[in-house]
């Protein structure tokens, strides 16, 4: 069992962090009832914070000035820069990792707090839109609308991409180095391959979003098809969406009637409610996905190429893997942002997958070269 002191200062420390990310949440957010919850979130880590801190005295234990850590410092970085629907999805993975932490102490089992953690992943999982509850008739129509058509955790998509250039260019690269080929053509291959996967990606990724645009278009336009001829069957729908989300008939009725009062935003909500579409953006523009995917592949893919700029034979073979295994490790530090795990066994754990894919490709290029020679 861990240590009781380390363990409290664990605690202090995890809720310090909640405290600090849901303050700046608060702060970035635009619409008063989401920035409310964000509050409120902040409030109840700051009291979980005074119970550890009380635990670490009674234990005779100094406190001391606990400040967020790396790792919420550096989300609150990327949420000021970026916004804080870019973190959301983040931070709902950290409250799910963590929601049955309390559970398992003695000191908070009998609390209140382990009742309170669960619910903080369920409100996350609502604001973030993978699952829908109302909160109130009047919050209703703002929460529900921050459904982000796109989905997914987009801060991680791109660490991912990155990791992606990387570790194929490292494995392209270090297959023509294996088959003993001149610096130029290591280089050139190098870039041809960064330009290649990058172009690759930005199409993919282009064509993804475009053809979920002009799905969601066609939808909407049925949609609203639907509410120009059977309007009533259209509030019966959105009556029982309500009425599934925990309000009672009443109070769906009265809700639905007020939506359906105004035909654009009734189209609005149905559209949100009944197809999952956030109707202002249809996933987001397909050409800044494109120019995204293009730009974080190529900042990834161009580590093992830098040596060859310099050097050529062993030592630009050595420069390229060890350039590349700290952008590795990088990588794999950046994704304990994501799943909470240590530093240290993401950041290894990834320079062994990519320097395996090396080995691999290096030996079939000595293969081949040899063969071929």
């Amino acid at each position: 069992m861990p240590d009781p002191i380390e363990r409290y200062r664990a605690n202090l420390q995890g809720e310090v962090d909640g405290a600090a990310m849901y303050r700046v949440m608060a702060e970035l957010e635009a619409q008063p009832q989401r920035a409310e919850i964000y509050r409120r979130l902040a409030s109840v880590e700051e009291k979980h914070a005074d119970f550890w801190r009380q635990h670490l005295a009674n234990a005779g234990a100094a406190v001391g000035d606990v400040r967020p850590g790396w790792r919420t410092r550096l989300l609150i970085a990327i949420a000021r820069r970026f916004g804080p629907d870019l973190v959301l999805p983040t931070l709902r993975t950290l409250e799910q990792i963590d929601r049955d932490h309390y559970d398992r102490q003695a000191e908070s089992a009998a609390t209140v707090m382990p009742a309170q953690e669960r619910s903080h992943a369920r409100v996350l999982s609502r604001l973030s839109g993978v699952s829908r509850t109302a909160w109130d008739g009047a919050a209703y129509s703002s929460l529900e609308g921050r459904h982000g058509a796109g989905g997914g955790n987009a801060l991680r998509a791109a660490v991912l991409g990155a990791n992606d250039g990387l570790v194929s260019n490292l494995s392209l690269v270090m297959g023509v180095a294996g088959a003993d080929f001149s610096q130029r053509t290591v280089l050139v291959t190098g870039l041809a391959g960064l330009i290649a996967g990058a172009c690759s990606m930005a199409m993919g990724e282009w064509l993804s979003v475009q053809s979920s645009r002009e799905l969601y278009q066609k939808q909407i336009a049925t949609e609203a098809d639907e509410l120009a001829q059977v309007p009533d069957e259209e509030k019966e729908e959105l009556v029982l969406i309500y009425q599934s989300k925990g309000m009672d008939r009443a109070t769906a009725e009265q809700t639905a009637e007020r939506v359906m009062a105004n035909k654009d935003a009734a189209l609005d909500t149905l559209v949100r409610e009944e197809i999952g579409i956030n109707p202002q953006d249809l996933g987001g523009s397909a050409w800044s996905a494109a120019a995204s995917s293009f730009f974080v592949f190529m900042a990834g893919a161009v580590f093992p190429v830098v040596p060859f700029l310099f050097a050529g034979g062993t030592a630009a073979v050595f420069a390229s893997l060890g350039l590349s295994a700290l952008a590795l490790f990088a990588i794999g530090a950046l994704t304990s942002i994501f799943t909470g795990r240590s530093v240290a066994t993401n950041g290894l754990r990834q320079v062994g997958i990519g320097l395996a894919a090396a080995a691999v490709t290096f030996s079939l290029g000595r293969l081949l070269g040899v063969s071929i020679s």
